[in-house]
């Protein structure tokens, strides 16, 4: 076939040739693709009665060696790079990129046998490290990091030093894996303590505003009521969870914002979703109308079944901020005197609900000084007119 006549994509003749081998015969299976018997009967004559190409779709990474072969005949006949990727079903940057590391900007030939042994040697792993190459670019590297220059600096700066050396560059990640990731082979480990954080570890630089909360419908502390703020009106709740060793285990913690009276939520079978709505629907409605006005919580994942939670306690819930532990002081200052009780890094799971609701008494039974040395309990029971021990302390 002459070039210039417009030519099928080879996605089509593995498709015929997948249903030859599936059983159709060659009209059946030229129909069902779209083309004529003629040109079926082209592809089987050119190919001898089997596929010219493999019946596998090209991987969308890397080009084959039959592609290159189509690469090297379309330049050869003078077609352009927007021709050549539609006749392979490639993209127009494929092509070029291909052009571009195997003739650069000259005007000679593409060989493809060439560019497939190239691309076969630019593709074996491992790789050795740049640092690892070159002693005269290491030297220069663990040199500037003795003196307690930065990576950045010291990429920054062999283009100065040495403007018509291209061997002596290296960008300054290259320079942080050769410290971090001691099997690159390029840098001593003990130089990392020439950094400025002197950490022998690479931290994740992820930003906390990035972090997607998938808690599904909330809102926002934002447009919680403005009578939360000033604790006049009790009833308002501040939530979390404290966790145990490998935090496999945990207590749930609720905090009234007026009173500071604390309950405790017994979580032994864990405290997913599904385990802290139980355990609320079972706290919440057992407290009056008036003492069940909000609650605020963290963006935990724990909290994801928060509507049916609302639902069933007739409990709005609002969502602080990611990492603003700030926005619940109250519940965060009770957590920390709850560590007494509970230390970090135990097993939380031993404690049962007697033993949650003896602590949660003996907390609320402490004086405060933000209640004009009235306990939790004291100060709860003003509210409600009623005896002490009517009031309930665990869940």
């Amino acid at each position: 076939m002459a070039f210039g006549r417009p030519k099928l994509p080879r996605s089509l003749q593995r498709q015929f040739w997948r249903l030859v081998r599936s059983g159709r015969n060659y009209e059946q299976a030229s129909d069902e693709i779209g083309v004529s018997l003629t040109v079926a009967t082209r592809w089987v004559h050119q190919g001898g009665g089997m596929p010219m190409v493999g019946l596998a779709e090209p991987s969308g990474r890397y080009l084959s060696l039959a592609e290159r072969e189509e690469i090297a005949a379309g330049r050869a006949a003078k077609l352009g790079v927007r021709e050549i990727a539609r006749r392979l079903g490639r993209s127009p940057s494929t092509v070029s990129r291909e052009f571009w590391r195997h003739v650069g900007d000259s005007c000679g030939p593409y060989r493809a046998s060439v560019a497939q042994a190239r691309a076969d040697e630019t593709a074996r792993r491992p790789k050795l490290a740049k640092l690892a190459q070159n002693e005269r670019l290491r030297a220069e590297v663990e040199d500037k990091l003795t003196q307690r220059w930065s990576p950045r600096q010291i990429s920054e700066r062999l283009a100065v030093d040495f403007p018509d050396d291209e061997a002596m560059r290296i960008s300054h990640e290259a320079i942080y894996q050769a410290l971090y990731v001691q099997g690159r082979g390029g840098l001593r480990r003990e130089l990392a303590k020439c950094l400025r954080t002197g950490r022998a570890i690479r931290r994740p630089q992820r930003r906390a505003d990035r972090r997607r909360s998938r808690i599904p419908d909330k809102v926002m502390i934002s447009d919680r009521p403005a009578e939360v703020a000033d604790r006049a009106v009790p009833g308002h709740w501040e939530g979390d969870l404290i966790t145990g060793a490998w935090n496999k285990s945990a207590i749930g913690t609720l905090v009234e914002r007026t009173t500071r009276y604390t309950m405790l939520l017994h979580l032994p079978n864990g405290h997913g979703a599904k385990e802290v709505e139980d355990a609320m629907v079972v706290a919440m409605p057992a407290l009056p109308d008036h003492l069940r006005r909000s609650l605020t919580w963290d963006q935990g994942s724990e909290m994801y079944n928060h509507a049916a939670i609302t639902i069933a306690a007739d409990l709005p819930i609002y969502f602080c901020d990611p990492h603003s532990p700030w926005q619940r002081g109250t519940n965060e200052n009770t957590n920390g005197l709850l560590r007494q009780y509970f230390p970090k890094g135990t097993d939380l799971s031993v404690h049962s609900a007697e033993e949650l609701a003896r602590v949660a008494i003996e907390l609320n039974g402490r004086p405060r000084k933000t209640l004009e040395w009235r306990t939790p309990t004291e100060a709860l029971n003003a509210l409600l007119s009623i005896p002490s021990t009517g009031v309930a302390t665990t869940a």
